[in-house]
């Protein structure tokens, strides 16, 4: 059990770090000190590696997600704590991974396309309804339409041309899209709540 953790842990960190097709199960073995036998011992292939390494950071993801809304009762800390999340799983992520998984891994993919709907989303919708009970969020708005806007800005900068561009940052273009959902949804007590939790967290 242990060696497959090990082995988990590397290939995840690994793919995350150069991307999935440029790194090899010989690289993986080397840096996790085993035989390239003993991952084959403990994962079918190539594919079915990806998937749990992928799988690990949704869970990963999950877990955080789950314990802010578990500890943090209130929406404005819950905001700045999840855009920070985002922010470092972004930026201590190749980019070329999210590219490699759509076009290589569709069952890894179909993953994360769950974990949109099921996780996110479930999370948006119920931080935006209570946004809207405390005066933060303007009470018009439609939580769940917002919530799906919100899900499709996020998936939209992982587009493949995106990544033919050489200035193109992920966790940049996410946070000028949070910036500008968030801005476009809260009233001026929502507003000033965010940027003074912002300044106390940086």
């Amino acid at each position: 059990m242990e060696t497959r953790k090990r082995i988990l842990e590397i290939a995840t960190e690994q793919f995350a770090r150069y991307g999935v097709r440029a790194v090899t199960m010989e690289d993986i073995a080397r840096q996790a000190g085993v035989s390239k036998k003993t991952i084959y011992q403990e994962f079918s292939d190539k594919k079915d590696l990806v998937k749990e390494a992928f799988e690990k950071i949704l869970d990963e993801d999950r877990c955080k997600l789950a314990f802010i809304l578990e500890t943090e009762d209130g929406v404005i800390e819950h905001l700045v704590k999840t855009s920070k999340m985002m922010r470092e799983r972004l930026q201590n992520m190749n980019p070329m991974v999210i590219l490699e998984i759509q076009k290589y891994f569709p069952e890894a993919w179909r993953m994360f396309e769950a974990f949109k709907v099921e996780v996110i989303m479930k999370d948006l919708v119920k931080v935006i309804e209570k946004g809207k009970e405390l005066g933060y969020f303007r009470a018009e708005i439609d939580s769940e339409i917002l919530a799906k806007t919100r899900v499709n800005q996020i998936t939209s900068s992982f587009d493949p041309s995106n990544f033919s561009n050489p200035n193109h940052n992920l966790a940049d273009e996410q946070m000028v899209l949070l910036d500008h959902f968030l801005h476009g949804i809260f009233t001026e007590k929502g507003r000033i709540a965010f940027t003074t939790q912002q300044a106390i967290e940086d």
